[in-house]
């Protein structure tokens, strides 16, 4: 048996990358546990030196803890974790950003020490620093958790080359190449399946467990885990170009994309915090004039509280961080949003268009019918259609020559295709015309009168001049196509529309059957995107479309929010639509609109809370009956409230998410 060949150029990168496989996963586990103390640590040493202070002060330990004694105990207290936010809040001053929260909390806490409030001074910073790093460990972990839906990209391939399959990188992997993929490991690249057949875990990719068989010459895609056997896999795509690669930098780029409330709350923390600055500096000295026993430090301290309560984190980083899990929570479901504005677009959309063929219906024609004529057996009959079918590329082609036919041995030469009616050719010495009611008509063929009153894609033959009989060909529809109609209806959407390509008597009859509101068949591309155009013009009408991301792209790329399904294997829907179904269920729409509905609900229940404390406990402050302490437990506190409100989305809308009628 031969040994497999192992690319040491390759490990010996990918050590020096620092990369290391799963088995020797333990080994950085007690760096990351150091990393991670080391973060807390001056946070820790703060909070121990300013408990041993106030201790000390609360019962008079030591008496000779005052002074200059005690000033010194709590500026060593304060430093680990002041030094910090007034390095950076001057690092902001000097690039001409004068009103941060690094700059508000500075002044309050230094101010603090100003009339010797020395354990609220530190107390403060103590617990702004702290409430920061809950912040950034909230941050990292919701953006940890998109990346880590996607972020299953392969280190290495096994590439078939010098006779061999050997380890190599699978950026060196090329088009054409042959890979070999062994139980349990993720498919490094997309390609074409050489085995017989594969069994595949695509929950990465498509948000759904269970395994997914897929039979030779079909596509599979780079992410993938194979679950059953050693297969074989022809690449199609460079690794930089797979899908697996392309979907994680698409996620990884949709946290740059801003929401609306986003941005807004970003521009307000802008003009909020000079003018809570000044108001401070008025809440101190105005009084003078107007308060008869006027105590400078009874009201610089009161404005002090003013400007620690003032500070806007809280409202700064809760609610990207609620963008955060609405976009995680939507991965992890199979869906993808391009960025957070669009999962505030889901919410506001009133009719949803969709397209028919891969949207509702499985997109595969299958023989649903088969006509012939008293002459012909249904074997012989099938035979000669094909036998012409086998010069066709058509969709309908491919399902007719799924038909299993006894001795099928016949031959058709000379086939030309008539342009919009079908094929003419010779098969065993015999004329058959294989097409449209179009072809029989120019051709003087007499047909059947029964014909005229069938909805499905009808082929008709002739054999020497006479009509033979004729084949019904159905599209079928999706599983889940009712089920999505219906939820998409409890979502509170108005108004359900379908346009598409094929016949009219089609359309109308698989709209009958969903219950689709208003439908409209044999439209070109430019005819949808006139059809959407129109209902954009309407008053108050959000719309979203839905299409396969192909030859739907100039409507996916015109409605106020383009839904493509099955994108996974499309570049076209990459690149052009704003949502992406991975896994082409129609009953993932009801459940994208939902997830934008309970993110932006979240998203606003923080705002409302963060000004409702805020603003309370301000008026508390500026009348003296809130002190300092209450402004850092306020402070602090909502913004962990506002934390751990954002992550719970994220437990909410996992996959086992449960549909909210009407929210």
């Amino acid at each position: 048996m031969k040994k497999k060949k192992v690319n040491l150029r390759y490990l010996e990168t990918k050590e020096h990358r620092g990369e290391h496989s799963y088995d020797d996963g333990h080994k950085h586990s007690s760096p990351e546990r150091i990393s991670k103390f080391k973060t807390y640590l001056p946070a820790i040493f703060s909070f121990v030196m300013l408990i041993v202070g106030i201790t000390i002060d609360y019962f008079d330990a030591l008496p000779y803890f005052k002074d200059w004694i005690r000033i010194v105990w709590y500026i060593v207290a304060y430093l680990p974790v002041g030094f910090p936010v007034i390095k950076e809040g001057w690092n902001s001053i000097k690039k001409g950003d004068f009103f941060t929260e690094f700059f508000l909390m500075s002044i309050a806490t230094l101010g603090a020490f100003a009339i010797g409030e020395y354990p609220e001074g530190v107390a403060v910073m103590l617990f702004y620093a702290v409430g920061e790093l809950f912040q950034n460990a909230a941050v990292n972990r919701a953006k940890g958790n998109i990346k880590a839906l996607l972020d299953v990209r392969p280190n290495e391939a096994l590439a078939f080359r010098d006779g061999d399959f050997i380890s190599v990188n699978p950026e060196t992997v090329a088009i054409g190449e042959k890979i070999q993929v062994r139980v349990g490991e993720k498919v490094p690249l997309d390609g074409i399946l050489l085995s017989e057949k594969g069994s595949f875990n695509t929950a990465a990719l498509t948000g759904e467990s269970k395994p997914d068989t897929i039979a030779k010459d079909e596509k599979v895609f780079a992410g993938s885990i194979n679950l059953d056997g050693v297969i074989e896999v022809e690449t199609t795509k460079e690794f930089k170009d797979s899908s697996i690669a392309r979907i994680l930098d698409m996620v990884q780029n949709a946290t740059a994309r801003k929401s609306k409330t986003e941005l807004f709350i970003r521009k307000f923390a802008r003009i909020y915090t000079p003018i809570v600055v000044f108001l401070a500096i008025g809440l101190t000295f105005l009084p003078y004039f107007f308060v008869g026993d006027y105590v400078f430090r009874e009201w610089l301290y009161r404005a002090l509280i003013f400007l620690v309560i003032s500070c806007p984190c809280a409202l700064v980083i809760s609610i990207p961080l609620g963008y955060f899990g609405g976009l995680g929570a939507a991965s992890r479901n199979g869906i993808l949003f391009k960025g957070a504005s669009f999962l505030d677009a889901m919410t506001k959309v009133k009719t949803i268009v969709m397209d028919k063929t891969g949207t509702v219906t499985k997109g595969v024609f299958k023989i649903k019918e088969v006509v012939t004529s008293s002459a012909f057996t249904e074997s012989e009959f099938m035979q000669y259609l094909m036998s012409m079918e086998e010069q066709s590329t058509h969709p309908i082609a491919k399902a007719i020559l799924e038909y299993k036919a006894e001795d099928a041995d016949f031959e058709a030469t000379e086939v030309t295709e008539v342009a919009g009616k079908g094929l003419k050719g010779t098969v065993n010495g015999r004329t058959v015309l294989v097409g449209n009611k179009a072809l029989m008509t120019s051709n003087k063929i007499e047909v059947s009168s029964e014909t005229d009153s069938i909805v499905e894609s009808i082929v008709m033959v002739a054999i020497d001049g006479k009509f033979a009989g004729y084949v019904t060909i159905a599209d079928e529809l999706k599983d889940d196509a009712h089920q999505a109609i219906k939820q998409i209806r409890e979502s509170g959407i108005s108004k359900i529309i379908m346009l598409s390509g094929d016949k009219d008597s089609i359309t109308q009859q698989v709209a009958k059957e969903l219950k689709i509101d208003w439908a409209k068949g044999g439209l070109l591309p430019e005819d949808k995107l006139n059809e959407v155009e129109k209902l954009k013009k309407q008053l108050d009408t959000k719309v979203a479309f839905i299409g396969d991301g192909i030859n739907d792209a100039p409507v996916l790329a015109a409605s106020d929010v383009g839904i493509a399904m099955g994108g996974l294997g499309s570049d076209v829907a990459i690149e052009t639509a704003d949502v992406i179904i991975q896994n082409d269920q129609p009953s993932k729409i009801a459940r994208a609109i939902q997830i934008g509905r309970s993110t932006r609900r979240i998203v606003w229940q923080n705002i409302g809370l963060a000004f409702g404390v805020k603003v309370l406990v301000m008026a508390l402050g500026t009348f003296g009956i809130a002190t300092m302490w209450e402004a850092v437990f306020a402070d602090v506190g909502v913004a962990f409230l506002a934390i751990l409100n954002a992550i719970r989305l994220q437990k909410k809308c996992g996959t086992n998410y449960q549909l909210e009628k009407n929210q």
